[in-house]
């Protein structure tokens, strides 16, 4: 008995040696490890590594950027069950421990004893927090201690709700995503309200291991782990019976959402990410900006359709190159299993990969005849006929059918000016085993698709302020990343015409001015050869009056015109428009546009004749925001008209605001007045008639009186452009190869880049009431002989009536009298059979 005692109290004492040597070796390791152990200072910043967001002035996502996808949310943003599964799962007696979970500690330590293996140390979720944001991966003893270390001193500084926020915001779950809102985006493409039981579930348990229980690389494992959270939520009470059986029954619904983004603009997210870069540095990828752009939605999606419409149907004009490729097929193989050999195929835009299973003739009907007349029984058989159509497969393994309508425009490519014969049967374009891309139709029906090689460009602003509406740079930004709208000098052709005309405006001449349309040879010592210009046509014309030289694009016109005003004054008058005179040539050719410019560019310059004569500055950054929401930049561009912009500002305020103590307060700044009005007003007229009556007519499909521009065409058709405008706002096409090749013999700036310009424009100008320049005092409309530019007499049976600025108009003294003006209308304008 007394041996026992003896061994009880030798154990006692043993023990309590032992306690106290643990105790100073961890009061001991805790000096030595404290001093190592980072400071939480910068923990409750949410911000970090939060991408940088760009957004159009509607407030709709463009884009992101950055490594990391978080949205952070407050504890009380993030759903109650959200919490409660992330708790069932990683930590539950988490609103119990100081930090750390001495019986999980103490698990882990028997584990140690008897298997002399490291395990799981029963890691809470404040442990997870200092491990996952300040503590290497290892598994150490010292990395352990000094995790347990961190989270006490965490949880001393912070309170529990203020941990869990951290937690939920920054904890890894797979797929770039960090934070619960950015895994919800990221697998569900949902906000945190719109997460099911079953999703939440398995979001939850996603921290133990992103990559194994990623519901999309790995769905099987992932769903044991989602059904493991649910067991755990069903045991401690946070669901019922009844929710955990059915959340159970769910099958795994993640599918990969690459971000939010609600309108496309990767040129313009691309633009706007250079700059912030270039003011930021690499803290703009995670320090939250959002920046704010001038693009608008609806503008921006009409430049995008447009754009990819006008490319596909020039592409289609000029006939198929070919399949993307082709894949032996053996006559066993199992048509069920040819989607394998597009397996590695990707998407381009709207186009789909797809290969050719079969093609086989299927029994159609005829459209019946116009007159609509019923046809007799006896005639049914007329009312059909036979057709091929081509059976495809998507590597999905879905399949589909494209008809002989959906192949007809497929006539093979022999070249730019020359197609194959007509297609009547499929198997002209295609056999089994063909690779193709495969578009949908606007009624739903597959057809034969086909990259185009020609690219394009569209840019559209305000022509107040330069505000950029809508910019695309080509034709898919995934596959070319150079953006044309800014990036891309090409000749600009006959759209730089009304600079040089403006030039001469400017001089001595008028819209009336005779010039002779002639054939003429320059010996121009910087061409360093004889000239021999001609006009597009190839005709002359005559004496031709400025207007109609401008609106007809008579090229030898405008020759002589810069010949007239001298080429030092054309290139100084050029930088009215914004354009420099020493990135010009300086010789004859630019009257025909040889300058080689931007689409940006030509829209700036055409946006003084459109605002009233004002040069003003295209931007696209409306404002930055910090995560927080402070305002670190707002731009404050000049503006044409001042008292327009302070007319929106009382608009949007609302009837009955309060008035501005300073009225003047946060004035915009006043562009420069480059054009004297009255010329601009002339010329706008001019450029009316281009829509009107000239190169640009068929822009009157639109329906409206207030539309102006010019077309552009370059030496062999190389480039197809139209610059035109509301006086509200601009937009500029552009349609070329990046090689410099031919776009073919018929396709001018009228039929190759009008048409995007058209759709553009249908869309942006949609509810918009027609406006007209305001007419400046100092004009006078005076009836003129169209075949002198004289004032009409009696005799003259050919006339019609032109604006003149007063002082050198015809006969002015005794007969011109200013056309009356009404304040806040629009002018009446000229009459158009008189032209």
């Amino acid at each position: 008995m007394k041996i026992f005692v003896r061994l009880i109290k030798t154990g006692i004492v043993f023990a309590l040696i032992l306690f106290t040597i643990s105790a100073i070796a961890l009061a001991g390791l805790y000096v030595y490890l404290s001093p190592q152990l980072p400071s939480i200072e910068g923990l409750s910043d949410v911000r970090l590594q939060v991408p940088l967001r760009i957004y159009s002035s509607d407030g709709s996502l463009l884009g992101e950027f950055g490594e990391k996808r978080r949205s952070p949310k407050t504890l009380e943003e993030i759903p109650e069950r959200l919490r409660q599964a992330f708790l069932s799962a990683e930590d539950d007696r988490f609103f119990e421990h100081p930090g750390v979970d001495y019986q999980g500690i103490l698990r882990a330590a028997f584990k140690l004893i008897y298997t002399g293996e490291r395990g799981q140390g029963g890691s809470t979720i404040t442990m997870q927090l200092a491990r996952n944001f300040y503590l290497s991966r290892e598994k150490t003893y010292i990395r352990k201690l000094s995790e347990i270390f961190l989270a006490l001193k965490i949880e001393r500084e912070l309170s529990k709700e203020k941990i869990l926020e951290l937690y939920l915001n920054k904890i890894y779950l797979g797929n770039r995503s960090y934070g619960v809102a950015a895994a919800a985006q990221v697998y569900y493409g949902a906000t945190l309200d719109e997460l099911t039981l079953p999703q939440i579930a398995m979001i939850a348990g996603l921290p133990k291991a992103p990559s194994r229980y990623n519901p999309i690389v790995n769905p099987e494992r992932a769903l044991t782990r989602r059904d493991y959270v649910l067991s755990r939520m069903n045991k401690l009470g946070y669901i019922t019976d009844d929710e955990f059986e059915l959340a159970r029954e769910e099958p795994v619904s993640a599918i990969l959402h690459r971000g939010s983004v609600q309108v496309s603009a990767p040129y313009i997210n691309e633009m706007v990410r250079v700059e912030i870069v270039n003011q930021f540095g690499d803290e703009a990828y995670t320090r939250g900006l959002r920046v704010y752009t001038t693009v608008q939605d609806r503008l921006q999606e009409a430049a995008n359709e447009s754009l990819w419409n006008g490319l596909v149907a020039y592409d289609r004009r000029h006939g198929y190159r070919g399949v993307i490729r082709h894949v032996e097929v053996f006559d066993d193989e199992p048509v069920e299993e040819l989607y394998l050999n597009i397996a590695d195929e990707r998407r381009y835009g709207k186009f789909e990969p797809a290969i050719v299973t079969s093609i086989e003739s299927v029994t159609v009907l005829t459209p019946p005849p116009g007159d609509g007349k019923q046809q007799p029984e006896a005639d049914a058989k007329s009312l059909t006929r036979e057709e091929q159509q081509v059976n495809i497969a998507f590597k999905n393994g879905d399949t589909a059918v494209i008809g002989l309508p959906g192949l007809s425009w497929a006539r093979s490519y022999v070249s730019v000016n020359r197609l194959g014969e007509e297609i009547k049967r499929a198997d002209q374009v295609l056999k089994r085993g063909d690779v193709i891309w495969v578009v949908q139709n606007k009624d739903g029906l597959w057809e034969l698709g086909q990259v185009p090689e020609v690219q394009g460009a569209l840019v559209s602003l305000s022509s107040n302020d330069g505000a950029i509406r809508a910019l695309t740079g080509g034709f898919e930004f995934q596959y070319s990343k150079f953006n044309r709208a800014v990036q891309a000098k090409r000749q600009a052709g006959s759209g730089f015409k009304p600079f040089i005309y403006s030039s001469a405006l400017a001089k001595s001449f008028t819209p009336a001015t005779l010039v002779n349309d002639a054939p003429v040879v320059f010996e121009d010592d910087a061409l360093e050869a004889s000239w021999r210009p001609e006009n597009y046509s190839g005709r002359f014309f005559g004496p031709t009056r400025l207007r109609q030289a401008l609106y007809k694009s008579r090229n030898l016109v405008s020759i002589r015109v810069l010949n007239s005003v001298g080429i030092p004054h054309a290139t100084r008058y050029l930088s009215k428009f914004g354009f420099s005179a020493d990135e010009v040539p300086h010789d004859l050719s630019l009257a025909l546009g040889s300058a080689e410019v931007s689409p940006l560019q030509q829209a700036r310059g055409y946006a003084v004749f459109a605002n009233g004569g004002y040069l003003i500055e295209p931007y696209v950054i409306e404002r930055i925001e910090d995560a927080d929401g402070t305002v670190l930049y707002e731009t404050d561009p000049v503006v044409a008209c001042v008292p327009c912009v302070l007319s929106e500002h009382r608009r949007k305020q609302g009837p009955g605001a309060e008035e501005d103590d300073d009225p003047l307060a946060g004035l915009p700044k006043q562009a420069e007045q480059t054009l004297e009005p009255r010329l601009v007003y002339q010329m706008n007229s001019i450029l009316q008639d281009v829509v009107k009556q000239g190169t640009g007519v068929r822009a009157r499909s639109l329906g409206r009186n207030d539309l102006a521009g010019k077309t552009g065409t370059t030496n062999d058709q190389r480039d197809a452009w139209f610059n035109g405008y509301h006086p509200d706002l601009v937009a500029v096409t552009w349609v070329g190869f990046d090689q410099l090749k031919p776009l073919g013999a018929k396709e001018a700036g009228s039929s190759a880049a009008l048409p995007l310009w058209i759709d553009f424009m249908r869309v942006a100008l949609a509810g918009k009431p027609e406006k007209q320049l305001k007419r400046p005092r100092g004009l006078v409309t005076v009836k003129i002989s169209a075949d002198t530019g004289e004032l009409a007499t009696d005799q003259d049976q050919n006339t019609l009536f032109e604006i003149f600025r007063t002082e050198n108009a015809p006969g002015v003294e005794s007969i011109v009298t200013e056309m009356p003006v009404t304040p806040g209308t629009p002018d009446t304008p000229i009459p158009e059979q008189l032209f």
